[in-house]
């Protein structure tokens, strides 16, 4: 199971995260001082109720906002990259069409809310991760695992939950200013807090640009520079009515420019923009029962000149949730509405619109219990879709803390994707295709002590009717068509470890996966089948710095598995020191070694980038 990086020097590089996961995982305990002072993540995702993260029986990773900013990362798609299970494929540079994979499925099986709105495209399925800001992103939760028995169509592989900023205490201005190799410069200023009536609010506004790279290395590409130019506003607002009721409004609005390369003499340009907003109310009618209800829509757009095409999904959504608390049981119901809208205009006076609608409403139920050493989770739902009908899935789950600091746990839950109107109503589309169904079985072991863990997660995901693009067939087009395809495996070995001594911090994982076409018996394209990560970070007497590895194994390019892509290790660093109270100076270099690699063939990747950043936030 050794890797295979592009070239000898990258080897023994690998072999260190190899060595260095269980070493991480035993290093001593932290002190008992430490430990106390750090408070213990609370996740929601999981159940969509706050739970204490050592009490979640999913497999969870929480990332907050001050890990965003020591990241320097300029997509959301990096920052995820560097938690166990994650892979994406980007085609160009971090504002280009970029895919995310969770435990080595497709991008639409990844549910992504922002905010508790659903994003989503019914053109493409799935988030298109490259319009979301993450200059506007406080804190990120990953569940890895099918969550529809929560959730509904599209948790097939994971849920990602983004929050933006919410205000908390005095007045708290905030700025930024960053510039970096490519000609990348990007601003931020807000401001957030809460007055002495209860009013809790945040704003922030974002600036950021690039002259990018040649993002092609195709003869048949232009080989132009590829930039972006991303502008971003996000506010909240929120009103404690009294100690039980609290009622908040969000929006957030991006729009984004980004050049790619579609001929040899082009200069091809993608324009996007996404918008959300949400209604919210939350009430606590007792220490035992809670309840809360949301209303939103997001809207996102995508279009291409001079090779003109667009492509506009509204999503709105509904949600009531109540949770009630017995003794050491809970019980949750979930009613659920979503109506999706896809709006794609004809691009020649000769070509017909799309303009497509459906609706799902949905109930979910839920229990979990706290026996002694013993926890139980299960869930059912059940999804009405206004096109195909009924839908039921389910989750169970068990965890056993067998000694103090050791628990191991075990799941199983079936999944759907629907999909979307462009895949039934377009030009390609084929109105008989069915919704894709999938069952998972998961074992866990996590070790957490002292502020050190290690967590050890096996799983098979086998899903049905896998949709694909294929040969022409039914559809108007003869080019090809959406098709279901037949069975697809996705089978793999999570081992991942932290440990915090005293200033120093070390992180690790490693992925053993196997994402596979059951009907061909081919590997799924664009899927490392070992990858890992491994990073430290110190702080002490005002100074900050970082180092972190990023590895992946060869891949294959399309699902024939008869063009392969190279493996590669890539190294970061960073550094950062406080120059007055409120004031920091950072800096980074990423893929220090400069190493050339492809994420999809013939689309290249950063090479090696410096950036410095200075941030101000008063205390």
């Amino acid at each position: 199971m050794s890797f295979s990086p592009p070239g000898p020097s990258a080897r023994p590089l690998v072999l260190a995260v190899l060595a260095a996961v269980p070493v991480l995982a035993f290093a001593p305990r932290a002190s008992a001082q430490s430990a106390a002072a750090t408070l213990e993540p609370v996740a929601v995702t999981a159940t969509r109720s706050p739970q204490p993260l050592s009490a979640v029986l999913a497999d969870v990773s929480v990332i907050e906002r001050a890990e965003i900013e020591r990241s320097g990362v300029l997509a959301v798609a990096d920052l995820l990259a560097r938690l166990p299970g994650i892979e994406f494929v980007r085609n160009g540079g971090p504002a280009a069409n970029t895919n995310v994979s969770i435990r080595g499925g497709e991008s639409r099986h990844v549910a992504v809310y922002l905010d508790g709105e659903r994003v989503d495209s019914q053109s493409t399925g799935g988030a298109l991760w490259e319009q979301i800001p993450i200059e506007q992103i406080e804190r990120i939760e990953v569940l890895r695992g099918p969550a529809a028995a929560v959730y509904g169509s599209d948790a097939v592989g994971g849920v990602v939950q983004l929050f933006t900023r919410r205000g908390r205490g005095a007045a708290q201005p905030s700025a930024s200013l960053a510039v970096g190799r490519y000609g990348t410069r990007q601003a931020q200023a807000g401001v957030s807090g809460m007055t002495p009536e209860q009013l809790d609010y945040a704003l922030s506004l974002s600036h950021g640009r690039s002259d990018g790279f040649n993002a092609r290395n195709a003869p048949t590409a232009n080989p132009d520079e590829d930039g972006w130019e991303r502008s971003a506003a996000q506010a909240r607002v929120g009103l404690q009515l009294d100690p039980r009721h609290h009622v908040d409004a969000g929006l957030l609005a991006t729009r984004l420019r980004a050049q790619y390369d579609g001929s040899r003499t082009n200069d091809d340009v993608a324009r996007h923009t996404l918008t959300t907003g949400s209604l919210g109310w939350q009430g606590r009618w007792s220490d035992e029962a809670s309840t809360q209800a949301q209303l939103g829509e997001s809207r996102n757009t995508y279009e291409t000149q001079p090779s003109f095409y667009r492509t506009e999904t509204t999503l709105r959504n509904a949600v009531l949730q109540h949770e009630q608390r017995l003794g050491r049981q809970v019980v949750s119901a979930i009613l659920e509405r979503r109506e999706d809208r896809l709006h794609n205009p004809a691009a020649t006076a000769k070509a017909v619109p799309l303009d497509g609608r459906r609706s799902q409403d949905g109930l979910s139920l839920g229990w979990r219990a706290e026996l002694d050493a013993h926890t139980l989770q299960a869930h059912v739902r059940h999804d009405e879709d206004s096109e195909f009908g009924g839908q039921d899935t389910g989750s169970l789950a068990w965890g056993w803390r067998f000694v103090p600091d050791w628990r191991v746990t075990a799941s199983a839950a079936t999944s759907f994707r629907a999909p979307t109107l462009y895949q039934r109503f377009s030009e390609y589309g084929v109105a008989t295709l069915v919704p894709e169904t999938g069952r998972n079985v998961e074992l866990g072991l996590r070790w957490a002590a002292g502020g050190s863990e290690l967590g050890l997660t096996a799983w098979r995901n086998r899903l049905s009717d896998l949709l694909n693009f294929g040969a022409a067939g039914p559809c108007a087009s003869t080019t090809g068509c959406y098709e279901n395809i037949g069975r697809a495996q996705y089978k793999g070995v999570t081992l991942a470890a932290r440990t915090q001594q005293g200033p120093l911090a070390l992180h690790g994982s490693i992925d053993w996966h196997d994402p596979r076409n059951l009907d061909t018996d081919k590997l799924i394209a664009r899927r490392a089948r070992r990858f890992a990560t491994l990073g430290a970070d110190l702080d002490r007497s005002g100074w900050s710095a970082g180092a972190e590895l990023q590895a992946a194994c060869e891949r294959y390019d399309n699902a024939a598995n008869t063009r392969s892509l190279a493996g590669y290790a890539l190294v970061n660093l960073r550094a950062g020191t406080t120059l007055t109270p409120g004031l920091t100076l950072e800096g980074r270099i990423d893929n220090l070694a400069d190493r050339s690699y492809e994420l999809a063939g013939t689309y290249a990747t950063a090479g090696r980038s410096a950036q410095l950043a200075l941030r101000w936030a008063p205390r």
